[in-house]
């Protein structure tokens, strides 16, 4: 009778589970298939789309996901189910082949439609008849697989209820073998499982509900299971209930649980020997945390990093690719939305950092101020007092303290390449040349920074810029931009004390953000929707904007975020036509500040720039369209600036996020017009010199 009840529960529970997951496929499918009526309704999408560098629009079709315990991840009954669905979907399916074949990889989960059942495709129903007298043995051979899930999760229940003081010893023979196992081979056992856990593929939100889902299931029938054995064997019930009071016996289990150290090998190391990995139950997310340095260590680079603390109390972290002896440095600072993560996101072949370094700069990777984690001296400030700031502070605080840091560090490290002191340069040459790259409002701070720095008669340290589609000037904006500041200066008396910046404040919503950016991919024509529609929210831009938000700087932990204070300047400067210094309200506070009734126009001190500026313009790009970028040249042109000005077809996001080689080449050779002074030269060539005769 047990055995009975046994074999009805698990074929109720393998359909159960069966039933949901192609339900929830089913829903999956239907949104995407809707998204893609939609997108396909949508006027101007094809300029929006195949602009991206790697985007596909066309839908996935999948598979159900099958247990694993399965022969060949495949059961007879699925099989057929699957081969069914394959020859009904075949003819819909092959409009959207681009020629290439699905592959597996650790992006997508194992199913039916790869690996041992891909073979199958091209069977038919003949297979199934020539095997029907078989069908007995099957159907007993699969029972006794879909019981084996069971008995193993009543084990594992029966293994963290052995910790009890009161369990017997003798309740069953799966508990007499995990009794008899000693303290080593627990603690294998479970890190074993925290090392499933820690490696666990999931992507997105929807295999992750498809995976709670599953593991729902599988939780109510084992409680089911164990209700009726209980009820169905009494007398086994009475001994057992006797034995968990009567027993002290435990078994040892390590005391942190949560985290151990699990055996691993890097690839690319020079010793490739096993090493120690710490592994947290939390890994299970499997959200992409990684940070600039998990990228730029991963890839073989060094990397160094260095607490800046600016003069109003915030701390920034300026990152560094170092060459420690390179007299060439090149410092790269980040836009809106982003960090120094933008400089490296594109691997080895597509990043300025990597590309800056391979060609023997030292590179400095700057952040502005504007994390979640709210990074500052005083650690009780409030997060109003910590958003109250502007384009201002990036420009007068942060670049000057990531700058005499920058400065600090190389002239310590270049100190001792001096031959002898009476050699040693005048107090106004640096030992380096330092060039700046910025992109959007990276580029207008720098350029704040510059000026203001020579009206104050101080050194920027800076001896050339080189300026990626550079924010300040905005009038020529879209009309949908153009809404928004009218709306946003409108409504900033209201927002103001209720919304100090803009970001995600929750972790659990950031985790959404990032596994729902994995979704965006799994299911390109949800993807291809989300991204037109904020294309045309950025006034037709096509950057790859779904891509930006799979980035891993936009994780559960943390995340840059915009101050209130810095959007309301950009509606200041897209208003007032002019490249002007945040406005504080009133004539008396503008007089206190500036020393005048109105805010500082940077751009009609344009003329104080002493250094080779380069200004890159896209063609594509909507948010900082090319004229604006053109009136930097203008204005700095009849100024008397050395300047030059080019353009790409690229869209606002593709100065960093894009892996054309174009740029690279362009940008690596305005550095490359930077020489070492003539000084340093001679101090070059003496050293030299002095190396041969000592040979």
């Amino acid at each position: 009778m047990q055995r009975a009840v046994d074999n009805v529960l698990a074929i109720t529970e393998e359909s159960v589970k069966t039933i949901t997951y192609e339900s929830l496929n089913n829903i999956v499918r239907f949104i995407n298939g809707v998204s893609a009526l939609l997108l396909a309704m949508i006027p101007g999408k094809t300029s929006i789309l195949e602009g991206m560098q790697g985007w596909e629009l066309r839908p996935t079709f999948r598979g159900p996901r099958l247990p694993r315990w399965m022969e060949n991840g495949v059961s007879s009954f699925n099989q057929f189910i699957h081969e069914l669905s394959v020859d009904s979907d075949s003819g819909s399916s092959v409009d959207y082949s681009s020629g290439e074949d699905y592959t597996d990889d650790d992006d997508t989960p194992s199913t039916p439609l790869s690996r041992s059942s891909r073979a199958s495709r091209t069977s038919s129903f003949s297979r199934h008849d020539r095997h029907w007298g078989n069908w007995v043995l099957w159907f007993r051979y699969i029972l006794a697989l879909m019981l084996f899930p069971a008995k193993f999760l009543m084990g594992i229940l029966l293994y963290f209820s052995s910790a009890s003081p009161f369990r017997g010893s003798n309740v069953s023979s799966t508990l007499e073998e995990l009794q008899q196992l000693d303290s080593d081979s627990n603690k294998k056992a479970l890190k074993d499982h925290i090392m499933q856990r820690a490696t666990d593929r999931r992507r997105g939100v929807i295999e992750d509900i498809h995976l709670g889902t599953e593991i729902f299931i599988e939780a109510v029938f084992v409680v089911v299971h164990n209700a009726t054995h209980c009820l169905l064997s009494p007398l086994e019930t009475s001994k057992r209930l006797l034995s968990w009071f009567s027993s002290n016996t435990s078994i040892d289990i390590p005391d942190d649980a949560s985290s151990v150290s699990i055996p691993t090998a890097t690839l690319a190391e020079t010793d490739p020997s096993l090493g120690e990995r710490t592994a947290n139950l939390c890994d299970s997310l499997n959200t992409d945390g990684r940070t600039c340095r998990d990228v730029i260590t991963e890839l073989g680079y060094p990397y160094e990093a260095i607490r800046v603390v600016t003069a109003d109390g915030y701390v920034l972290l300026l990152e560094r690719i170092p060459r420690r002896d390179s007299r060439k440095v090149v410092y790269l600072q980040h836009g809106v939305f982003d960090s120094s993560m933008g400089w490296v996101s594109n691997g080895v072949v597509g990043s300025p950092a990597f590309a800056a370094f391979d060609q023997g700069y030292d590179v400095f990777l700057g952040n502005f101020r504007g994390l979640v984690s709210r990074e500052h001296i005083n650690k009780n400030i409030s997060s109003r007092q910590y958003w109250r700031y502007s384009i201002n502070e990036h420009g007068l605080e942060d670049i000057p303290a990531l700058v005499e840091k920058i400065h600090e560090v190389k002239t310590a490290e270049l100190k001792s390449i001096q031959l002898k002191p009476e050699e040693e340069q005048s107090s106004s040459e640096q030992p380096y040349k330092m060039c700046a790259i910025g992109h959007s409002l990276g580029g207008a701070a720098i350029l704040m920074y510059v000026v203001a720095r020579r009206i104050e008669e101080k050194p920027h340290r800076l001896s050339r810029l080189i300026l990626l589609s550079p924010a300040g000037f905005h009038d020529d904006s879209t009309f949908i931009f153009k809404i928004l500041e009218c709306l946003f200066r409108w409504m900033a008396p209201l927002l103001e004390p209720i919304v100090p910046g803009f970001y995600i404040p929750t972790r659990f919503f950031r985790m959404l953000l990032n596994k729902l950016a994995r979704d965006l991919h799994n299911y390109p024509a949800v993807g291809g929707l989300v991204q037109t529609l904020m294309s045309y929210v950025a006034g037709g831009d096509s950057s790859n904007w779904v891509g930006v938000l799979g980035l891993p700087h936009y994780n559960m932990n943390d995340m840059p975020g915009v101050s209130f204070h810095v959007a309301l300047h950009l509606a200041q400067i897209l208003h007032s036509k002019k490249f002007q210094m945040y406005d504080y309200g009133s004539a008396a506070a503008n007089m206190e500040i500036y020393g005048s009734t109105e805010p500082l126009d940077v751009g009609e001190y344009y003329g104080f720039i002493d250094i080779p500026v380069d200004l890159v313009a896209g063609r594509k790009d909507q948010v900082i369209r090319p004229t604006m970028v053109k009136k930097h040249y203008r204005r700095m042109k009849n100024a008397g600036v050395d300047v030059t000005f080019s353009e790409f077809e690229y869209a606002h996001l593709d100065f960093t996020f894009s892996h054309r080689e174009e740029l690279l080449a362009y940008v690596m050779s305005r550095l490359l017009l930077v020489a070492p002074s003539p000084r340093l030269k001679s101090l070059r060539l003496k050293k030299k010199r002095l190396e041969v005769d000592g040979e």
